[in-house]
């Protein structure tokens, strides 16, 4: 069976760096939330920048609106629907986490489910299941883009 292209990527990077081999399971929800957050950020530059050659305070606008927490939660109402019972105890931990970091400018509703959307997304990566979490990201997008239609 011929492996992706972006799974070689990841070999190499744990072979260069001389990553341990990971049991995700193991992992606490914030610290998938970290991973996860970083994650989501650098898909969202990535769409920014593929829009066009812009000032960069103008990209970072951009980029702002869509990694707050409130629009995280906003996607995370969404794509509920559209998780596996494993992915949804997934966020469900990553939600119910206590952080000790207070929610900045956010309802504490907005920023628990915003954790839990990123521990989602950390889950997936860590999991190298990037096309299931690109497509989840996307529907999430699209549920935005909904809103700001209305």
């Amino acid at each position: 069976m011929e492996k992706s292209v972006e799974t070689e990527v990841f070999r190499y990077m744990q072979e260069t760096f001389e990553m341990e081999q990971i049991d995700v399971s193991l992992y606490s929800p914030l610290t998938l939330a970290y991973i996860g957050d970083g994650v989501y950020d650098l898909i969202i530059r990535t769409l920014v920048v593929s829009e066009g050659n812009r000032q960069v305070q103008k990209l970072h606008k951009k980029t702002s609106a869509l990694v707050q927490a409130s629009a995280q939660s906003q996607m995370m109402r969404t794509i509920q629907e559209l998780l596996t019972p494993q992915e949804h105890v997934v966020y469900k931990r990553g939600r119910n986490a206590k952080s000790v970091s207070p929610a900045k400018n956010q309802t504490l509703t907005d920023y628990r489910r915003a954790t839990g959307f990123e521990a989602l997304m950390g889950y997936l990566y860590l999991k190298k299941e990037w096309k299931r979490m690109i497509d989840l990201v996307k529907a999430g997008l699209e549920s935005l883009e909904d809103k700001t239609d209305d």
